[in-house]
């Protein structure tokens, strides 16, 4: 199936979206003294990194 530009560019942008969140996911639990809270941080990151990849295989 065949995307137009728009959709690509919505696309892109979710990419990038998630990227971040994973990003930040990950800084926050690396920066957290409770590993209660780095273990949910990394769980949150794991998730959006779900996202991404399911994101991306969709234009594969």
């Amino acid at each position: 199936m065949e995307l137009s530009e728009k959709e690509l560019s919505v696309v892109q942008d979710l990419l990038n979206e998630e990227e971040l969140l994973v990003k930040k996911f990950k800084m926050l639990a690396n920066h957290s003294q409770d590993e209660t809270v780095k273990q949910q941080m990394l769980d949150i990151a794991d998730k959006h990194q779900g996202h991404f990849n399911a994101i991306y295989s969709y234009l594969n």
